[in-house]
């Protein structure tokens, strides 16, 4: 699947519209550990500089307008948040599972911004990869028969074997998250069986499995990332935990200032632009 060029995307700063939230391009990220913005501001005239570090940080967005009718957000500024390493609310078809899921390119999921999936998800954190990259890192599948009802197609869990240490911190599984995304870790570098869940996305994507694990993969190569996709169903902070559905999922992207899309949403900008530069 080619990438796709954005229309009408603002300008980028280090590669991201939000610099504050900028993720460096290595596994460990800024400084080893969390991933952050560092930014170095040199006075000439006094050979002096400073160095600020910025931490990714949720912001809620207290009295958000109500709306008066439901919609999503364009497709154009879903995939400019994504490219920069934002979270995406991703809603299937209310026939089907009627979940929506925060989904993020793994290469941008830093440990703050796993802290936060956690915390508002159902915890069981998934990482979509396509099949090659499965068969490159020796993840078969978790059972020989799959019974679930939508075949979602779960292999064994892993953990990254480097920098971690039971494996189901935050830190931990954002550090899997990105080595599962990073091109120059090998199977020999995961520990199995682990916290962190790979799930085999299909070949063609969502015009294939109209699935969050296609939508995950879809995602990043649409914006030209590392084909891995994080992603997590959302759930109401309510005493029983239950699944946020479409209009508690639009509530919750609106509070938090993340786009809101659907899978199909996902499926018709690849029929319509597949291939083009738009």
């Amino acid at each position: 699947m080619a990438p796709v060029a954005l229309a009408h995307s603002p300008a980028l700063t280090n590669g991201t519209k939000y610099p504050a939230k900028l993720v460096p391009g290595s596994i460990n990220g800024a400084n080893g550990h969390t991933s952050a913005t560092t930014t170095t501001t040199t006075d000439t005239s006094a050979t002096r500089s400073t160095t600020t570090t910025e931490i990714w940080r949720a912001t809620e967005i207290k009295n958000a307008p109500q709306r008066t009718s439901f919609s999503f957000d364009s497709m154009e500024d879903a995939l400019a948040a994504f490219a920069a390493g934002e979270f995406l609310v991703v809603m299937d078809d209310e026939t089907r599972e009627n979940e929506g899921d925060l989904i993020i390119a793994a290469s941008q999921c830093t440990t703050e911004k796993m802290a936060w999936m956690i915390k508002h998800t159902s915890g069981y954190i998934c990482c979509a990869l396509t099949g090659d990259r499965l068969q490159q890192l020796n993840l078969p599948m978790m059972v020989p028969e799959n019974e679930d009802a939508y075949r979602t197609a779960y292999t064994i869990t892993v953990d990254y074997k480097h920098g971690t240490t039971t494996g189901i911190s935050a830190h931990d599984r954002s550090l899997t998250a990105r080595a599962l995304a990073s091109p120059t870790t090998t199977a020999d570098d995961f520990i199995r069986p682990g916290h962190l869940v790979p799930l085999r996305a299909r070949t063609g994507g969502v015009l294939t499995r109209k699935g969050h694990t296609e939508s995950g993969v879809d995602l990043c190569a649409l914006t030209n990332q590392p084909l891995a996709g994080v992603l997590c169903e959302l759930v109401n902070d309510d005493e029983q935990g239950s699944m946020a559905r479409r209009d508690d999922c639009r509530a919750f992207a609106d509070r938090w200032g993340v786009k809101m899309i659907s899978v199909e949403m996902i499926a018709e900008w690849r029929r319509r632009h597949e291939g083009q530069a738009i």
